[in-house]
């Protein structure tokens, strides 16, 4: 434990705190005689217990609203993390549902290739089998010429 002589209300005190919390408590005793200071000068010298009581009450109450204020802005900052959640969350589903669609898509793609292949070859066996019953056909008529 760490003695601090702190000043408060013009008196001087000899308090004691935890090793390396000797600034904190000088810090809060300022704060407290400052607010002390400001309240005795609107109130005027309404005794010293009266006046300590009116700044713990001020304090406690600015310490009431600075809590609420952080309550509402955690639920606020709750509410935005569920809702970037959420967005993510569909992101997430939108990019499966985009990469499943674009699988079918590649999928569709190359069998529209297979089949293009498969009538080129197809449409090439037509055309040499055609080319073959021409050739037929025009050496059957150049030897019925030749033969009349």
């Amino acid at each position: 434990m760490a003695n601090v002589n702190i000043k408060f209300n013009n008196k001087d005190y000899l308090l004691s705190c935890d090793d390396g919390q000797e600034e904190s408590l000088k810090k809060l005793t300022k704060f407290l005689d400052k607010k002390y200071s400001e309240l005795k000068e609107k109130l005027g010298n309404i005794g010293e217990n009266k006046l300590l009581l009116i700044t713990t009450i001020q304090l406690i109450d600015e310490y009431f609203d600075l809590k609420q204020n952080v309550t509402k802005q955690k639920i606020k900052l709750d509410q935005i993390s569920n809702k970037f959640k959420e967005i993510k969350s569909l992101a997430i589903d939108y990019k499966k549902d985009k990469d499943i669609e674009i699988q079918k898509l590649n999928d569709e793609l190359e069998n529209f290739k297979k089949t293009i292949e498969e009538n080129n070859s197809l449409y090439e066996s037509m055309l040499d089998k055609t080319s073959q019953s021409l050739e037929k056909i025009i050496s059957n008529t150049e030897s019925l010429s030749k033969i009349q």
